[in-house]
């Protein structure tokens, strides 16, 4: 089953690491996506602009309404994502875990809709 993985964390506290910080954690995600592409189940993996780079977009009454943006004020904003193929649940939050993400912030993990062709 494809699980995707949500990757939230403080912008803000991103921006106060220090450079030494900001190293060990972007080695934290190169050792996690070596170890799932050497396991075969990483699908697709990307990084994030800043949620100041969002644009919102809303279609009301026929028209686009756009807002720089994300969707809504929050502490944490989504940083990045993952989809992955695994066995099941436990296995989602076994990588889940690894993510070094989990360690400051969230790891939100849906399962992907498979539709009938």
């Amino acid at each position: 089953m494809k699980y995707a993985f949500l990757i939230y964390n403080s912008e803000v506290d991103r921006s106060k690491a220090t450079p030494v910080e900001r190293a060990e954690i972007h080695d934290g995600y190169v050792v996690v996506g070596k170890e799932m592409a050497a396991r075969g189940v990483n699908l697709v993996g990307e990084v994030l602009h800043p949620a100041t780079t969002a644009t919102t977009v809303r279609t009301r009454n026929g028209k686009i309404v756009t807002s720089d943006g994300p969707f809504a004020e929050t502490h944490e904003q989504l940083g990045g994502f993952y989809v992955i193929e695994c066995q099941d649940l436990d296995e989602a939050i076994e990588w889940a875990r690894k993510i070094p993400g989990s360690l400051t912030g969230s790891v939100e993990i849906r399962p992907v809709a498979v539709f009938e062709q």
